[in-house]
């Protein structure tokens, strides 16, 4: 919007409707720019057409607005107290601009890296890239986690235009639905437009386990939350919180929650943080009065516990349902081209399998792949992954050198647990490995591409450790026929807020002979093998099935319905979600 301002000599000349209307303009401008300057977010609510165009334009190149830089100094206990929904207690903590740096989000993985301004016409963004033998380095481009996307840009379907709306309306939403329906793409899609509507400072983005929040470049709920486990009764984690600065600081911060994955986090730790937030935030409201964007799919995994321990889903927590403003199930499955392995999930996700589908499923014990390229196997444990992936290790020509890579990790190393870069991983030529980020979708380096390490480069300088005489390796990849490409190291970083509490650089490389189901969650493999006879924990079954992109890259052994497992009361709360 243009906005007239006005001085005392320049009204003169001006209609009164002119004038009027001026003034209003520069009113609405002083109004937006004293909201900024005191942490407001009363702003007004995009358009159905703004909420597109928020959308719809690169991620990487997100159109955020920057605040102009205010100190407040403000006492430790002041706390601002409001009744909007998701309105931060106090102020957001500015982001200082410098002019010899630039800030760029990587949206596709979630972290923020700040370099030397570069010169536009010599030197171009993104830390490394995979570089393809005998040429120049090519662009990359950025994409969801899933590494399914188009080059060209993407318009909302209608059920995700409706959550965007809510988003951007400022309401809580929990988004679910089945493999493959854009949970990914619209979680990304809505930090955008968080970050576009607060200050990206005040937007928290979580997830239930390490390795997801890793995916997203944000911190786990446990750590934002500031509860540790959470075993602790309600009134105890508040005092845990109150006691710390840093914690209740980052809690009163906060203007919006992401949280993603929530199948694997139970109703009492849900329930315990929803009372620290208002007792910390001194809130009526759930959560303190923070807008919560919830996403996950409880047919997959539930929630992680022990041995003997029984805990419930989070839909049964008791400030669940005040929680939202909309639950939306997701219907439009974008990830399976194959309309009858789609049928089929849909089937298995809800714990049906029919005869058609059985007999289906039970004929696929063969797949072609390229050449020195397995299926990838998938088990439900991680020793059985460790084991399988070593013994493939040392079954390779004796006589080919193993080289070892040591991630570079900096920040709160802890946090760096769950990433699914390793910190240490070996290989050798001949060793089959995959890809675990996006770098270039349009040579088809997306995360979940797979290949074999056909070599490594002369010994040279890296950030990374690596072994005595080690280069970095070149892989053929399943799709790329003769092309090899040197992968170069890449970073990941935790994120709170806009700060980076934790950073890992590492090659973006796992060995694949073997992989846990766990582990794959939110990704999508060209070829699978499993076998389901072993037992399965309740979802288990669609997890593993709905990891490959059609029936034509999976091989089954020991395929028995009797282990497809679904837990009566999600199928329960998803009836209801329907209104059933």
């Amino acid at each position: 919007m243009d906005v007239i301002m006005l001085k005392d000599d320049q009204s003169r000349v001006l209609t009164e409707q002119q004038r009027n209307r001026a003034l209003r303009q520069r009113d609405l401008a002083l109004a937006r720019r004293q909201a900024r300057m005191s942490g407001s977010t009363l702003v007004p609510t995009p358009s159905q057409q703004e909420v597109i165009d928020i959308t719809s334009s690169p991620i990487r190149e997100s159109s955020k607005s920057k605040p102009e830089v205010i100190v407040l100094g403000e006492s430790d206990d002041e706390v601002i107290h409001s009744t909007v929904r998701a309105q931060p207690s106090i102020p957001a903590p500015p982001l200082v601009r410098k002019e010899d740096t630039l800030v760029r989000n990587l949206e596709s993985e979630g972290w923020r890296e700040t370099r030397k301004r570069p010169s536009p016409e010599k030197e171009s963004f993104g830390p490394c890239k995979a570089v393809k033998m005998g040429t120049a380095d090519e662009g990359t481009s950025s994409g969801n986690k899933n590494g399914n996307f188009e080059t060209k840009e993407a318009t909302p379907s209608p059920e995700q235009l409706r959550v965007l709306e809510a988003v951007c309306n400022r309401q809580s939403v929990f988004v679910t639905g089945s493999a493959g329906t854009g949970k990914s793409y619209i979680l990304e899609r809505a930090i955008q437009v968080l970050r576009t509507v607060y200050h990206p400072s005040a937007v928290y983005v979580t997830a239930s386990t390490g390795i997801a929040a890793c995916a997203i470049g944000g911190t786990t709920f446990h750590a934002f939350a500031g509860v540790g486990i959470g075993l602790s009764k309600k009134e105890q984690l508040v005092d845990m919180v109150m006691r710390s600065k840093e914690k209740k600081q980052r809690w009163l911060n906060a203007a919006a929650l992401v949280i993603d994955e929530i199948s694997m986090i139970d109703a009492e730790l849900f329930d315990k943080v929803d009372f620290v937030g208002r007792a910390v935030r001194r809130s009526k409201e759930r959560f303190g009065g923070l807008q919560l964007i919830v996403t996950g799919d409880f047919f997959q995994l539930p929630p992680v516990q022990k041995p003997g321990e029984t805990k419930s889903f989070v839909f049964s927590a008791k400030c669940w349902k005040e929680c939202f403003d909309l639950q939306m199930e997701l219907t439009q499955v974008f990830r399976q081209s194959d309309r009858e392995f789609v049928g089929m999930l849909n089937e298995i996700r809800r714990g049906e399998c029919s005869f058609a589908t059985e007999t289906r499923l039970k004929s696929c014990t063969s797949i072609s792949t390229a050449p020195g390229i397995e299926p990838t196997r998938l088990y439900p444990r991680r020793a059985d992954v460790d084991r399988e992936n070593e013994q493939k290790l040392r079954s390779l020509n004796p006589s080919s050198k193993s080289v070892t890579f040591s991630a570079k990790d900096s920040g709160r190393t802890q946090m760096l647990n769950g990433s699914r870069a390793e910190a240490e991983i070996t290989l050798a030529i001949g060793a089959q490995v995959m890809l675990i980020k996006n770098l270039g979708t349009e040579q088809g380096l997306v995360n979940g591409a797979r290949g074999i390490v056909v070599g490594f480069t002369a010994p040279e300088k890296s950030e990374l450790r690596i072994s005595p005489g080690g280069g970095l390796p070149v892989v053929r990849f399943n799709h790329s026929g003769s092309s090899e490409w040197i992968i170069r190291p890449e970073a990941w970083s935790v994120m709170e807020g806009e700060v980076e509490v934790a950073k890992r650089l590492q090659l973006p490389l796992i060995l694949a002979w073997a992989l846990s189901v766990h582990k794959c969650q939110g990704m999508t493999l060209d070829c699978v093998e499993t076998d389901l006879s072993r037992t399965f924990e309740y979802g288990m079954v669609y997890v593993a099935l709905s990891r490959v992109r059609s029936l034509h890259g999976l091989r089954l052994l020991g395929f028995d319905p009797l282990k497809i497992r679904v837990h009566p009361e999600v199928v329960t709360f998803y009836d209801q979600l329907k209104g059933r």
